[in-house]
């Protein structure tokens, strides 16, 4: 049996994409093998895509860190033949075929079934941003943060911003948006933010030590300097998240915010949290955190990846961008 799968290869020192016929790979013990029916596309696939050292060792390949379809095969006493499932993190798409094909074959252990709530497609929209959001979203919650001031949130229009905004508004917290893009006002308000800041604005007088307290908490998905100055503004007992690296791999900061006002620092790895947390988090976005995100979702076929991938290492994605199979 065949499949489709957008395939990347090397070719004298340059990375190309193309869809690409394989051969389905034979079912090996403890594993299941996945008809997918849809996918999404994560800034982690754009690099694998693209060759950036240290995602994938070895090419040709298929990227695709999430996908979400029907159980075709299994060796394993967890699934049936039928089951609707979702895979996110670990080594898909990195050093395992991952869900820009047709078919994903992987270990059982990695699947969630999906939940009662949710469609297949509802949950590529969420997909790995939105476990990475709600993992971070699940330590202000875990602290009790007060809602009597603003949570920030960095990278607004991006997919882990995008839904942490969501989840928020949907719990009752007061968002500021931070972004570049301020001309995507109604798009980010429609979420649930109420106030924008505009990024290079809020850079512009510098970092200090201490900074004045007006924010209860902040998540942020970018890095650098922006996490450097949004820890100097979170209030007594508050809680950063820091879960990208885009604005740079690099941040300063003094004890201060630590010492005197007992800041907690937690770093967000959705792709390798266990087993148990995903589906902690799969039961709450498919419930208590259930966002609407069509309107916020683009919908593309296998041929239509390229210029996605341009998009989102560009920095003009926005939103979520969904890949649909067996068009």
């Amino acid at each position: 049996m065949t499949y489709l799968a957008y395939q990347v290869q090397e070719l004298d020192g340059t990375f190309i994409g193309d869809v690409k016929t394989l051969e389905t790979p034979a079912l090996q013990e403890d594993h299941i093998l996945i008809k997918v029916e849809y996918s999404s596309l994560n800034y982690k696939d754009a690099l694998a895509a693209t060759g950036v050292k240290g995602v994938v060792k070895q090419y040709p390949f298929t990227p695709g860190i999430d996908s979400a379809g029907t159980v075709i095969k299994t060796s394993s006493d967890d699934f049936l033949v039928g089951d609707k499932v979702v895979l996110t993190g670990y080594k898909m798409g990195m050093s395992v075929n991952g869900g820009f094909g047709e078919i994903v074959h992987a270990p059982a252990k990695w699947a969630v079934k999906l939940p009662a709530n949710l469609t297949l497609l509802h949950s590529m929209e969420i997909g790995t941003a939105g476990l990475t959001a709600a993992a971070s979203v699940k330590k202000l919650e875990d602290a009790k943060i007060s809602k009597e001031l603003p949570v920030l949130v960095s990278g607004a229009t991006g997919g882990v911003g995008s839904l942490a905004i969501n989840i928020l508004n949907k719990l009752g917290y007061t968002v500021h948006a931070l972004t570049g893009k301020t001309y995507e006002e109604d798009m980010i308000k429609s979420m649930g933010a109420i106030e924008l800041i505009n990024r290079d604005k809020f850079l512009e007088d510098g970092i200090k030590p201490l900074d004045k307290a007006i924010y209860s908490a902040a998540i942020d998905t970018v890095g650098g300097d922006i996490l450097s100055k949004m820890l100097s503004m979170v209030n007594n007992n508050g809680v950063v998240t820091s879960c990208g690296n885009v604005a740079g791999a690099k941040f300063t900061s003094s004890v201060f915010p630590f010492i005197l006002r007992g800041i907690s620092l937690h770093g967000i790895d959705s792709a390798e949290s266990s087993i148990e947390l995903k589906k902690t988090l799969w039961n709450k976005l498919a419930n208590e955190w259930l966002v609407s995100l069509e309107s916020q979702t683009k919908i593309v076929s296998l041929n239509n990846v390229g210029p996605e991938i341009i998009k989102i290492l560009d920095g003009n994605q926005i939103g979520r961008i969904v890949i649909k199979h067996g068009e």
